[in-house]
């Protein structure tokens, strides 16, 4: 199976994908889902493969969204009526429904599209120069399902909302207090410590680690449906003035001027 935007490696039980855009701080576009799904979906199906790491090439992002190179008047390349432009809802789907514990390894950057990435899987190591932390309020968008909702399930509601709300940026040892990752270590070590997690995994019942997973999801599936909502509203959003705005906001390196859209019967 051949890859442009991802590298796929499958070694002594555990499955590597990797997110292999550095120059953009492996920011995903269309291609780089679509490769992501099946690489998944690839993993999930070999009974070799007991776990899945999901990590970024180089050392300065795990990963930072969507690529603003792909986003256009009414949002990104290839957008209908019906979702964005990017498979970002089936990808949630296939990391948290692969019958495998899926690891974060988060080395550098985590935000907006790329901090949800890590959210989703089972489990997160970070190395001590991750930043974590979302844009959409800043940029003009917005993921208003396992990106708000499940996070309030790690974190808790009041620290979710301040993620969201504030959009400020979190440091490694900020996230492992809030419950957002589950470890932190050296970035020498990063790589090391996920596969010695895996390892750890792959001496466990398999069928019972599918079930663990199957009930953990079975209390927030509920969330996909709002997902899919969110996901279908934010494509008509990135149509209005005010997205666009919070676009090329942050294409022209400035603060974004929303005063104009608090006003009630907003353009927007």
């Amino acid at each position: 199976m051949e890859f442009g935007d991802i590298l796929f490696e499958k070694e002594s039980g555990i499955a590597t994908i990797t997110i292999n855009r550095p120059k953009v701080l492996n920011a995903f576009r269309r291609q780089t889902l679509e490769e992501m799904i099946k690489a998944f979906e690839d993993a999930g199906q070999d009974p070799e493969i007991g776990v899945i790491l999901l990590t970024g090439a180089g050392d300065r992002a795990f990963c930072v969204g969507g690529d603003v190179k792909e986003w256009g008047p009414s949002g990104y390349d290839s957008s209908s009526w019906i979702d964005i432009g990017l498979p970002v809802v089936r990808l949630h789907e296939v990391i948290r429904s692969v019958p495998k514990p899926v690891i974060a390894v988060v080395n550098g950057y985590a935000i907006g599209g790329g901090h949800v990435l890590q959210v989703v899987c089972d489990l997160a190591i970070a190395s001590q120069n991750a930043v974590f932390g979302q844009a959409g309020p800043r940029v003009g968008s917005f993921d208003a399902g396992f990106g708000t909702a499940y996070l309030a399930r790690l974190v808790g509601e009041r620290k979710a909302r301040e993620i969201w709300m504030l959009c400020r940026q979190y440091s490694a040892d900020e996230a492992l207090n809030m419950g957002l990752i589950n470890k932190v270590v050296e970035p020498s070590e990063l790589m090391e410590e996920a596969r010695k997690w895996a390892n750890e995994i792959l001496r466990l019942s398999p069928s019972a680690l599918k079930m663990i997973k199957a009930s953990f999801n079975a209390d927030t599936d509920h969330i996909h449906g709002l997902t899919q909502l969110a996901f279908g509203a934010l494509n008509f959003f990135y149509g209005t003035p005010e997205s666009i705005e919070g676009h090329r906001a942050f294409i022209e390196k400035r603060t974004p001027n929303f005063s104009e859209f608090r006003v009630r019967g907003e353009r927007s």
